[in-house]
């Protein structure tokens, strides 16, 4: 296809501590005792998509994912390491690796995505189109536990914080408009050429922006040079196109030129509009961009295109603490053919060399790494826990997350938390809806809701 595949793998997220550390940034969270990026990969392989950029914010960051991108994909994949400055936001990243940047197409994806959304249909249709961009949509992912218990998160009930809102044409194949919920006040603009060509748009708030988008790699170049204040590419690049995208010059500021060219422009406009309403109703002619093509006398214009993933597909960015724990519940769970793993007959993975001591059960659901020691008489219920780790009798772990090398004393009881790597929880502590950093101890006998541990 010729497409040149750039994966923003982002650095040691702000969002995501105390999960992060100088030790795992963003690329290498676990997901199911898998590095987040290797599922990013693996996607991008089965689409035969094999000549890699992986851009990693700082240089500390960029050699931790680099050394393990050399030790997993040495023999299967061609993957370019490159450092960027942290905080640079996803346009900046893309800014400062442009001279790597030579095909006709580019096709960006986040490294934060688990998913199993074919990123080669996203190029496909890019391609079918001969779009200036192509976004990929899918449905919001359900958040928060899935059954009762530890809560391990937000109430299913509440609203997400932040959510997309997406206008589209009749055919569900062009972007009109798109914004963040952060950004939506009390009134939303569009542009009237948009919505005089287009004639309807359908308004969506159930359609997630997955960040995979395929992009005209000269225009995208042009943009990121012209506009030296965009830091993103979904609040700042992708609006920014699909406003102007009726514009025969994507960087014009003039008006569009009206079909006889004598300059008379409001009431040409209007007479435009006229025009545009009737051929709309000519259902022979497949888009709005060859209706609007028509009345500027063939000038072309730039489509901004959407490829909507099927409901019954699963996306979900890790991009939160949140985010980490429903992820990590669903690849061992519903979405668990993401996972890599064969599941027993109890529907659980448990590592042949892991100990289990007496009456100590594992239920549906869960994950024990390799290595990993239990005593006698615990309970794990929809949790992963890591590799070689050490976890003393009467534990029970209920909705939660163990990384590896973490210690676990006698009687404690964690539901919905995190555990970071060589964390120590000493004997009977408690916690709820916690998180608790890299090689952080908990006293013994402590009990704790919905703090977070980490090292001043």
């Amino acid at each position: 296809m010729d497409f040149q595949v750039v994966i923003l793998a982002g650095g040691f997220s702000s969002n995501l501590v105390p999960l992060v550390s100088k030790e795992v940034p963003k690329a290498l969270l676990p997901v199911a005792n898998r590095p987040v990026l290797s599922y990013v990969l693996d996607l991008l392989e089965s689409s035969n998509l094999k000549d890699l950029i992986v851009v990693v914010e700082g240089e500390d960051a960029a050699l931790k994912v680099g050394g393990w991108i050399s030790s997993a994909c040495v023999d299967r994949l061609h993957v370019e390491v490159a450092a960027v400055a942290e905080n640079v936001g996803t346009a900046g990243a893309l800014r400062a690796i442009a001279h790597h940047l030579t095909a006709k197409d580019i096709l960006i994806v986040s490294g934060d995505i688990v998913s199993d959304i074919s990123p080669g249909a996203v190029a496909a249709t890019h391609r079918r189109h001969d779009a200036l961009v192509t976004a990929m949509l899918c449905a919001e992912p359900v958040s928060g536990p899935s059954e009762s218990g530890g809560t391990g998160g937000k109430d299913k009930t509440k609203k997400p914080a932040c959510y997309d809102i997406i206008g589209l044409d009749s055919s569900r194949q062009f972007l009109l408009y798109i914004a963040t919920g952060a950004e939506i006040k009390k009134d939303t603009r569009v542009k009237k050429s948009i919505l005089s060509a287009a004639g309807t748009m359908e308004i969506r708030s159930d359609l997630m922006d997955s960040h995979v988008y395929a992009f005209k790699r000269s225009v995208l170049q042009e943009v990121l040079d012209q506009k030296p204040t965009f830091r993103s590419l979904k609040q700042d690049v992708l609006p920014y196109l699909v406003r102007r995208q009726l514009r025969s010059d994507v960087f014009s500021d003039d008006k569009i030129v009206e079909e006889n060219g004598n300059g008379n422009g409001k009431n040409n406009m209007q007479n435009n509009e006229v025009v545009l309403s009737q051929i709309l109703s000519n259902a022979s002619l497949p888009s709005f961009h060859q209706v609007y093509e028509s009345v500027l006398n063939g000038r072309k214009t730039h489509k901004c295109c959407v490829y909507i993933a099927d409901e019954s597909k699963y996306c979900i960015r890790l991009n939160s603490i949140q985010a980490f724990m429903d992820v990590n519940r669903d690849v061992i769970g519903d979405a668990n053919h993401l996972s890599g793993y064969s599941f027993s007959s109890h529907h659980n993975i448990v590592h042949q060399s892991a100990e289990l001591g007496s009456k100590t059960t594992i239920g549906p659901h869960c994950m024990l790494g390799e290595g990993s020691q239990m005593g006698d008489k615990c309970s794990v219920k929809r949790s992963v826990i890591g590799r070689h780790c050490r976890i003393g009798s009467n534990v029970k772990v209920v909705n939660s997350v163990v990384m590896d090398h973490a210690t676990i004393g006698d009687g404690c009881s964690i539901q919905g938390s995190v555990i970071c790597s060589n964390a120590q929880l000493q004997e009977r502590v408690a916690l709820r809806d916690c998180q608790v950093e890299a090689g952080y101890v908990v006293c013994a006998g402590s009990e704790h809701k919905g703090e977070t541990f980490a090292r001043k």
